[in-house]
């Protein structure tokens, strides 16, 4: 049995041990990123994202990230989040994907309300829109730079 004061020493340990191990946890978690030998990797980019798409669908996407990016307000950070390029301030401001068959956008609910009527020939969930890429066009790519940059001003923190 171990004393009070060789107990308190080891309990103290313990608690630095798991403070430590949780940010680690933490960390990996955020990024989902662990490397073969159990240490925290980079986070990708957005264009590490872009480069492993198809490669006819890879300027559509380049473009979507530029147009995205010059409405964001100062402050605005880029990672992927659930697997998606996202654009950041406090919060997920807005993130796309590359879909099988479309692009998706995903603003949130509160833009999809907001937007409700310019999205009426689109498949919409609550928070998303798909953009399919057959009939992708001017009109797709200004109408995800409007939602963007209401994005921009409305989902930051």
């Amino acid at each position: 049995m171990l004393s009070p004061k060789a107990n308190e020493r080891k309990i103290d340990r313990f608690i630095v041990s798991f403070g430590e191990w949780k940010k680690e946890m933490d960390a990996k978690k955020r990024y989902k990123l662990i490397g073969a030998d159990g240490i925290l990797e980079q986070p990708p980019v957005i264009d590490d994202y872009i480069a492993k798409q198809a490669e006819d669908i890879q300027p559509l996407l380049q473009s979507t990230s530029e147009a995205i990016r010059a409405v964001m307000p100062d402050g605005v950070t880029e990672k992927i989040s659930w697997q998606m390029p996202t654009f950041w301030k406090g919060r997920s401001i807005i993130h796309f994907a590359a879909q099988k068959n479309h692009l998706g956008i995903y603003p949130g609910a509160e833009a999809m309300e907001h937007f409700t009527p310019r999205l009426a020939g689109y498949k919409t969930s609550k928070g998303a829109v798909q953009f399919p890429y057959k009939t992708f066009g001017k009109q797709e790519f200004d109408l995800i730079e409007e939602i963007a940059a209401w994005c921009g001003k409305n989902n930051a923190r």
